[in-house]
């Protein structure tokens, strides 16, 4: 479900890099030839050009990437350019930052990868960072929200299909209880969300659908300005319906009165290999217009065809 546009005939890695390096030359960068590039090479492709780089000139890729390219574009370039998990791995770490601080990533991060991508993160942010997520996760936030994104980053999901329906109906009866109380950081709330597979979380939401007439949720949305609540409608999302959760990033992310251009950068760069193409017939469905257009007409210059060419609309 990638909307990634490949050449049939890739060039070698080797002589990507010597065309990025000539990019980098001379009084201008051509920023055509690195979009060219970089925005029609799969992760494995990317991870095969830097390497080529570095051999070649002795000097990694995103080192010259950052010293050529300034502002969005080269924040969509270098984080396109990174591998997902040290991707993930820097924006978890911007996430928990006092100034660059965002919750909601760390949410993402943890429900819509699968478990051994988060597992990957977490290495990658130890390697980098000589320090683990869940340190700073915890360091950087307090009371319940910390109490819901600990665990969140902490866990390990089982990621088989098996559902156990019993426990699928005993654990929807936990949760409306807890929301009935409106206990909504009860231990017992946060271990069925924060432990289950998406699988048994899965039937454990249908059954709580179906047999107290709502969606949980809508049951969830009674305070909505509140920032836990926020969050853990926001998890239940992305565990369950990641690409409604994606659209509506984008959907704000493009239709405020400034575009949100790190949220649109963000999207686009982790889920472009993943899961693109659901999303964006989420947008078309949701939104009457297709993201790419929605992305040209609120973007513009080497930016927008960044984008515009990771979407799947670019010249190859």
């Amino acid at each position: 479900m990638a909307s990634l546009k490949v050449p049939t005939n890739v060039p070698l890695p080797e002589e990507d890099a010597e065309q990025l390096h000539k990019a980098f030359a001379g009084w201008g960068t051509n920023e055509k030839l690195i979009i060219s590039i970089l925005a029609h090479r799969t992760s494995a492709q990317r991870s095969l050009i830097r390497s080529a780089y570095a051999a070649a000139y002795n000097e990694d890729l995103l080192k010259a990437l950052d010293k050529e390219l300034s502002s969005d574009f080269e924040r969509v370039v270098m984080l396109w350019t990174l591998d997902p998990a040290e991707r993930d791995a820097f924006l978890a770490k911007e996430s928990t930052k006092m100034f660059t601080k965002n919750n909601w990533v760390l949410v993402e991060i943890a429900c819509t990868r699968c478990p051994l991508d988060l597992f990957k993160v977490k290495q990658a942010y130890q390697a980098r960072y000589k320090k683990s997520l869940e340190e700073d996760v915890a360091q950087h936030t307090s009371g319940d929200l910390r109490k819901l994104l600990l665990p969140l980053v902490s866990t390990f999901r089982y990621e088989g299909d098996e559902v156990n329906m019993r426990l699928a109906r005993s654990e929807a009866k936990l949760l409306h209880e807890k929301v009935s109380e409106k206990a909504f950081s009860d231990d017992d709330f946060i271990r069925i969300l924060t432990t289950r597979s998406k699988a048994q979380l899965g039937a454990t939401l249908n059954h709580y659908n179906n047999e107290y007439g709502n969606a949980i949720n809508k049951h969830l949305k009674e305070d909505s300005d509140d920032e836990y609540l926020k969050l853990l409608r926001a998890a239940i999302t992305c565990l369950t319906y990641p690409e409604k959760h994606f659209e509506k990033v984008l959907r704000l992310a493009i239709n405020k009165m400034g575009t949100d251009e790190w949220a649109l950068t963000r999207v686009v760069t982790t889920r472009t290999e993943v899961d693109m193409e659901r999303i964006k017939e989420e947008y078309q469905r949701r939104n009457s217009i297709p993201l790419h257009h929605a992305v040209a007409k609120d973007t513009s210059g080497d930016y927008e065809d960044m984008l515009v060419s990771l979407l799947g609309h670019g010249d190859v």
